[in-house]
């Protein structure tokens, strides 16, 4: 008996340890210059929008996310838009895109790790992340090569840590040491961070039917 609760226990905690967010919604529609925040408790989440309207540089943010499966029946994208997702640690979210585009502008996934900045944030530089990107063959097929063009997608899985200049990030360091007195109580933590890069992510863009 006591095995069996045991066991139970475990699962329990296992499950939970996996537990994600999922929510399904019918219509959404994000305005010219404006942004659509989602948030949970969960750092996983399941997304499944039946039509998205995005105008221009209208964005999706996701906050929190190591993983997000975002999957799209209709959408219809203006340009300059943005999904983007953060880990909250600097780490970018991972992203499982499934979408039939019937219009698309220009899109961005930015799925780009974070820069450390030693005194203020207090996690090292960030990785990119890992995107899969899958459009409807019955839909419009996005292209990668001319900016400037229709169907345009970009998908950024850059790390971190490649836009620190060492030499002020050190000034920075050094100064809120200097102000804080004995020891490391001026920087975040008692903490001063690498100057080594995040690990680059990956991105990979295929079709289904």
């Amino acid at each position: 008996m006591k095995y069996l609760i045991l066991s139970l226990s475990m699962l329990f905690l296992g499950l939970n340890s996996k537990a994600q967010t999922t929510e399904h919604i019918t219509k959404l529609e994000v305005g010219k210059k404006k942004t659509k925040n989602f948030v949970s408790r969960d750092s996983s989440m399941i997304v499944r929008i039946d039509t998205l309207i995005m105008k221009d540089k209208a964005k999706l943010e996701f906050f929190g996310k190591k993983d997000v499966k975002l999957e799209i029946g209709h959408a219809i994208i203006g340009k300059n838009a943005v999904i983007s997702g953060s880990d909250g640690k600097n780490n970018a979210t991972n992203f499982d895109i499934k979408v039939n585009l019937q219009e698309l502008g220009s899109l961005y996934v930015i799925a780009r790790g974070w820069d450390a900045m030693n005194g203020t944030k207090t996690f090292p530089n960030g990785n990119g992340g890992k995107v899969n990107f899958a459009y409807a063959s019955t839909g419009i097929k996005p292209q990668t090569t001319d900016k400037k063009g229709k169907n345009y997608l970009l998908i950024d899985v850059q790390q971190g840590g490649l836009r620190v200049n060492p030499t002020s990030d050190l000034q920075r360091v050094y100064s809120q040491i200097s102000m804080s007195g004995l020891g490391l109580r001026g920087v975040p933590q008692g903490q001063v961070y690498s100057g080594s890069p995040g690990t680059e992510g990956k991105a990979e863009i295929t079709a289904y039917d």
